[in-house]
């Protein structure tokens, strides 16, 4: 089953979340909504921040393409990547891969040194689950200081007037997502469901 993952963009009109995918996805949504006249506040959000991007929406959708281009080379490209045919993936060759693996002095007190030698596999297998964990680790906490700091940002610009809104960043900043889910129960659906996936999704683009 594949993951769902979080569109780089999301646009809103007030509380309701009109449109979310690339940057020309979102510019498009603001443009029409901007040549409506929609009630607004009108937002788009960057979803990797939490902050919002303003758009020139002036002129033609092939102008206001163009600028989104200009401005975000990577993700349309990537975008147009995602939408090309497959290419045949290039067939490996026979033999173990070779893993990188790079030689260089490791210094230990001899109590490290004894308790390595009675582990399984090895000092090198061993120093290396060790890393690997550590590293996994500060990985997983960083990503959810990102995740809580984006949320934060949504929410501050487009529900500081809701109720329960400190509350909600309390638990967010707990990284307790069934506290967060009870601080936004009575809160507009669009915005309760967009605020969760910032706090507890990863991000495409």
């Amino acid at each position: 089953m594949p993951v769902s993952r979080l569109p780089p963009f999301s646009c809103f009109d007030g509380h309701r979340l009109v449109a979310s995918g690339t940057p020309d996805v979102a510019a498009l949504a603001l443009k029409r909504l901007r040549a409506d006249n929609a009630a607004g506040p009108l937002l788009v959000f960057d979803n990797a921040t939490g902050r919002t991007r303003d758009f020139d929406t002036r002129g033609s959708d092939a102008e206001l393409l163009a600028r989104v281009t200009e401005a975000f080379p990577a993700a349309m490209e990537a975008e147009a990547d995602a939408t090309a045919e497959d290419v045949p993936a290039t067939p490996r060759g026979r033999g173990r891969p070779k893993l990188g693996v790079v030689a260089r002095e490791v210094t230990l007190l001899p109590r490290h040194w004894a308790w390595l030698a009675e582990q399984p596999g090895g000092a090198s297998v061993v120093l290396r689950r060790l890393v690997e964990a550590a590293s996994r680790a500060g990985a997983d906490q960083d990503r959810q200081r990102r995740h809580s700091e984006r949320a934060y940002h949504f929410l501050q610009t487009i529900a500081g007037d809701l109720p329960g809104f400190e509350e909600a960043i309390r638990v967010l900043f707990a990284h307790d997502r069934a506290g967060l889910e009870m601080a936004l129960r009575s809160w507009p659906e669009d915005v309760r469901n967009h605020a969760l996936r910032l706090a507890f999704e990863d991000a495409d683009g």
